[in-house]
C-alpha cells in the first residue's frame, strides 16, 4: 500500500501521498497538496499550492492519437494546475494543458492536450473538452457538455448541461475539411442553454442568450436571445441580466 514517487520529484510542505499513487519524474508539487489513492501524476507536471486530486485521476497523461486523427502531434509540456484547483475522481487531464487558480474539474471529466483554462473555471461532471481549446476565467461548463477541438470560450460564459459543439461540416469526408475545420467562439458573458447544438465556426456574441434545445446554424448577435430549430432571434437580453448590471 505504498506510493511510488520518482526521486526527481520536488514537494512542498504538508504533502503525504495516498496509497497506490504514482508520481513520475520531474513533477513539482506545492504546499498543502492532497492526492487520493490511485492518482497518477505524469512527467513534468506542476501542481500548485492547495490542490486536491481525488481518487483515480490522471494528471498530465500523454495522448495516443489514431492514425486518422486531425489533432496535432509532437512533444507536449507537463500539465500545470494552478493554486487551489480541485480535480475530481477518475478525471483525466492531458499533457500540455494549463489551468489557472481555483478551477474545478469534476468527477470523470476529461480535458485534452494544449488547452488553456483561466481562473475559477468549472468543468462539470462527465464534461469533455477536446484539444487546442481556450476557456476564459469564471466560465462554467455543466455536466455532460461536449466542447470540441479548436473552440474559444471567453470569460464569464455559462454552458448548460449536454451542450454539443462541432467543428467539421464534412464529418470526416474529403480533404477540404482540414482547411475549414473550426470550432465555435462563445464571447464574454454569453449563456447557452441545455441541449443546444452549435455548428462549426459559429460565433455567439457577447452576452447573447441561446435558449434550451436550439440548433445554432448562424452567428448570434451580441445581447440577443435566440431559440428554435434553427435558432432565430426573438428579442434583446433584458438589461437587468447583463453582467455590468449585476
Amino acid at each position: 500500500m505504498t506510493a511510488y514517487v520518482h526521486p526527481s520529484v520536488t514537494v512542498g510542505e504538508n504533502f503525504v501521498p495516498s496509497p497506490f499513487c504514482v508520481i513520475d519524474e520531474d513533477v513539482r508539487i506545492g504546499n498543502d497538496v492532497t492526492l487520493g489513492s490511485f492518482v497518477h501524476i505524469f512527467p513534468g507536471a506542476v501542481i500548485g499550492n492547495g490542490v486536491t486530486v481525488a481518487d483515480g485521476a490522471m494528471i498530465g497523461k500523454a495522448p495516443k492519437l489514431a492514425k486518422s486523427s486531425t489533432a496535432k502531434g509532437g512533444p507536449l509540456t507537463g500539465v500545470v494546475l494552478g493554486d487551489g484547483c480541485v480535480v475530481g475522481a477518475n478525471a483525466i487531464v492531458m499533457a500540455g494543458s494549463t489551468f489557472g487558480s481555483n478551477c474545478v474539474i469534476a468527477d470523470a471529466a476529461g480535458v485534452r492536450e494544449r488547452c488553456t483554462i483561466g481562473d475559477n473555471v468549472v468543468i462539470g461532471r462527465n464534461v469533455t473538452v477536446e484539444n487546442d481549446t481556450t476557456i476564459g476565467s469564471r466560465t462554467r461548463i455543466q455536466s455532460g457538455a461536449y466542447i470540441t477541438a479548436y473552440v474559444t470560450i471567453e470569460e464569464d460564459v455559462f454552458i448548460a448541461p449536454m451542450v454539443v459543439t462541432t467543428n467539421d461540416n464534412y464529418m470526416g469526408r474529403t480533404e477540404k475539411r482540414l482547411k475549414e475545420m473550426r470550432g465555435c467562439t462563445v464571447r464574454r458573458g454569453a449563456r447557452v442553454g441545455g441541449g443546444v447544438h452549435i455548428l462549426p465556426g459559429i460565433e455567439i456574441g457577447e452576452e447573447a442568450f441561446v435558449a434550451t434545445g436550439a440548433i445554432v446554424t448562424k452567428d448570434v448577435p451580441p445581447k440577443t436571445v435566440v431559440m428554435g430549430v434553427p435558432a432565430r432571434a426573438v428579442r434583446e437580453v433584458a438589461a437587468e441580466e447583463l453582467l455590468d448590471n449585476q
